[in-house]
């Protein structure tokens, strides 16, 4: 089976690259991780790659004259370590149209609600003002516009009478540790791949249960 190289991109304590991590140790999973990059050098989670033996690289944004110079060179990063699809988890960086454009269709990101609903930040204060019952987490094709592209996968997570915006987060973030590995393992066999502006499943797709993960530092 050839694994797809993935580039894992983080600014801070990388609790989905982690399960992304776990996930990729199963020999039958279709992608392996080939860079982490953070665009800060004080991110938690390039410990937690270098301890799983990964290949990790910093680029400062602050130590670039503009986003496009820093850009350019983590496009240039990407492509010196033939990383095949961009996986962001964490990434904190809007990225331009130019970028985008260049990694259209192999770059996917995960945001912690159910998309097209709070895109943006503060997502669980947000869902709880708004009352509604459930939310979740979503992991789409990146476009250029903020939390916007194609949807590969969702879970729906209940909103409970006694929440808070932090009992909400941890159990949402749980979601997001099942759901990004399972929606990587999709998009990297081509089982989900993008028509249009819509992702669509090859005939006969099946959906494996989530890797099983032990219990992830959030």
């Amino acid at each position: 089976m050839t694994r797809r190289r993935v580039a894992v991109l983080i600014s801070g304590r990388g609790s989905n690259m982690q399960a992304l991590i776990e996930a990729a140790r199963a020999e039958d999973f279709p992608a392996e991780i080939a860079l982490v990059l953070s665009n800060r050098p004080d991110a938690a989670g390039l410990e937690r790659a270098a301890a799983a033996g990964l290949r990790t690289e910093t680029l400062d944004h602050k130590r670039f004259a503009d986003r496009g110079a820093f850009e350019r060179m983590l496009d240039e990063r990407l492509r010196a370590h033939e990383v095949e699809l961009v996986c962001l988890a964490g990434f904190m960086r809007l990225l331009t149209a130019g970028l985008v454009d260049a990694w259209r269709d192999r770059m996917i990101n995960i945001h912690p609600s159910l998309l097209p609903a709070f895109p943006g930040l503060d997502t669980h204060a947000r869902a709880l003002e708004a009352g509604v019952r459930f939310t979740g987490c979503t992991v789409h094709v990146v476009r250029a516009e903020m939390d916007a592209g194609p949807i590969i996968a969702q879970a729906a997570v209940p909103v409970l009478p006694d929440d808070d915006e932090a009992r909400l987060a941890a159990r949402v973030l749980a979601a997001e540790h099942r759901l990004y590995p399972l929606a990587l393992r999709l998009f990297a066999t081509g089982e989900a791949r993008v028509e249009g502006e819509r992702v669509v499943y090859a005939p006969g797709t099946r959906f494996p249960a989530a890797p099983a993960l032990a219990p992830l530092p959030a």
